[in-house]
């Protein structure tokens, strides 16, 4: 019974990454983790008030301890924070890079003359998207 919690472990850190890193902060992600907040928050009050209850639920999935339950649990915690981090850290940085080249895009445009401006050519996109500076 041991070997199928293990991999019931892995299987649900792999899922939950893959679909935390898949998408943006949109509604659902946003739904997604605060469910898993309120359902960490029972358990954890429930694993407070009845120790026993951890025991014997960590018993029935072949763990030792509820200790080593509550272990695993917080590892895959761990690591949902981790993804969750790093993609809010991933999408910041592309809007600082952005933000700081239309920044210097305009600073440009402001210090040069009408001339120069058109003698680079007038580009006004930014990035490999070819937006125009004005959206």
């Amino acid at each position: 019974m041991q070997i199928v919690v293990q991999i019931v472990l892995v299987l649900a850190v792999i899922i939950v990454s893959l679909a935390l890193m898949r998408g943006g902060s949109n509604a659902r992600h946003l739904a997604i983790r605060r469910i898993m907040l309120v359902l960490f928050a029972c358990v954890a009050a429930l694993s407070i008030f009845f120790p026993g209850l951890l025991s014997q639920l960590a018993r029935f999935f072949g763990i030792g301890r509820g200790t080593d339950l509550v272990l695993y649990g917080l590892i895959v915690s761990f690591l949902v924070f981790m993804a969750t981090t790093y993609q809010r850290f991933r999408h910041m940085e592309t809007t600082l890079t952005k933000l700081s080249r239309r920044i210097a895009v305009d600073e440009v445009m402001r210090t040069q003359s009408p001339e120069a401006v058109a003698a680079i050519g007038g580009q006004n996109s930014i990035g490999k998207d070819d937006r125009p500076l004005s959206e």
